[in-house]
């Protein structure tokens, strides 16, 4: 069983693959807004610059497909300024930065990229496996150093399952059909077919990386991970016949999986590793969404289950004892003499676990107290009696 996550998103991020791009441009820093450029108000805090900076030099990064130099220079620019308290008081007052220069400063590296914003800084968060698909061949492959290459990622899957209220709150085993791709049954992932010998790639020479003869955006040849052999070096000398060398196959499986209890509606299991594989790589992750039932008589309420129970007048006033059903039994109830309608009654430890499962929320009865529309003259009379009474 992979290791299984509660997390509260509608679906997965999904890697991006990796493309590169070259354009120029000539900036002039005193005919921009900087505001407009980065998408935000001119009284934006420094938080609100730093999430539209990441969301956009996430999106215009030349080194990645359907990238942009010309305007993830102009986002940087635009961030470098207004992220720095002395340069934005000069931009609002005059139009330009301080120093009149445009664009990332020298020695920065990457123009003041401030890399941590990346792992949840500032409450933005983003996958970090799409980050890596950005600088990932990057770093290490300038002029052909020998940088670390990336292990390929299978995809990411998404299911919903539909769970009945007890389920949702007591946990449950569930068993599900999923159609994916994953390591091939006769060849067991090398792609080879059956006694067939692994022979040096041609295309990278045994390396797994080849240089692209273009420049990156940094300077320099980027490395990137070989297309033939998808970066192992060596590739089958006859391919399997079943694959056709991939080492993948789409089949349907059946997987068990545990559900957790405390579940809400709209809440996604993240099994690890449970999506589509990928040869020499890792799988992606499988995202399940839970649908919960409607109850006939209860409703959630964090961890108290909430309901409504109609009694009658007499036993508002004289008290009375009820049978309930709780979700795991029935349960009796003490209704006081005197109750009003709209008085909630407590059942303690009767509602959804808590992180220990023997710890437990409450069952919340709110009495709604039953009037007759009509009654027959003996009640009426009895009621006649209790109003001169002065009740």
């Amino acid at each position: 069983m992979k290791e299984v996550f509660i997390i509260n998103i509608k679906k997965p991020l999904k890697g991006l693959k990796k493309a590169q791009k070259s354009s120029r441009i000539n900036t002039n820093m005193a005919a921009k807004n900087f505001y407009e450029t980065l998408g935000v108000s001119k009284n934006a805090s420094k938080d609100e610059l730093k999430k539209a900076f990441y969301k956009l030099a996430h999106t215009y990064h030349p080194d990645k497909k359907g990238g942009d130099e010309a305007k993830f220079k102009e986002v940087n620019e635009a961030y470098q300024t207004l992220s720095d308290d002395t340069k934005r008081k000069q931009y609002d007052t005059f139009g330009q930065a301080s120093n009149g220069q445009t664009g990332p400063q020298g020695g920065a590296g990457f123009g003041g990229f401030d890399f941590s914003g990346f792992q949840n800084g500032g409450g933005f968060n983003i996958n970090m496996d799409d980050v890596g698909d950005i600088f990932g061949d990057i770093f290490g492959g300038f002029g052909g150093g020998g940088g670390r290459t990336r292990k390929p990622r299978g995809d990411d899957m998404q299911i919903e399952i539909l769970l009945s209220f007890e389920e949702a709150i007591f946990g449950t085993k569930r068993k599900i059909q999923v159609s994916r791709v994953a390591t091939c049954d006769t060849c067991h992932g090398n792609g080879a077919a059956k006694g067939s010998v692994m022979k040096t790639c041609t295309t990278c020479n045994g390396s797994g990386k080849i240089k692209d003869s273009r420049m990156s955006f940094f300077g320099g040849a980027i490395v990137r991970t070989c297309d033939a052999c998808l970066g192992s070096g060596k590739v089958p000398e006859k391919k399997c016949d079943t694959c056709k060398g991939a080492g993948v196959q789409r089949k349907r499986e059946e997987l068990e999986i545990e559900i957790p209890h405390g579940l809400q509606d709209g809440e996604t299991l993240r099994m690890t590793e449970m999506g589509d594989s990928v040869k020499d790589g890792m799988s992606g992750d499988l995202y399940i969404r839970i649908a919960v039932q409607k109850h006939a008589h209860f409703v959630r309420s964090g961890d108290n289950l909430v309901m409504k129970l109609s009694i009658k007048l007499s036993d508002a006033i004289l008290g009375a004892t009820h049978t309930i059903e709780s979700l795991d039994g029935k349960v009796r109830l003490e209704i006081p003499e005197g109750t009003q309608s709209g008085t909630v009654l407590r059942v303690v430890g009767k509602g959804v676990p808590r992180a220990r499962k023997q710890d437990r929320g409450d069952v919340l009865i709110t009495i709604d107290v039953h009037i007759p529309k009509k009654i027959n003259k003996k009640t009426k009379d009895i009621v006649e009696g209790l109003k001169r009474e002065g009740f």
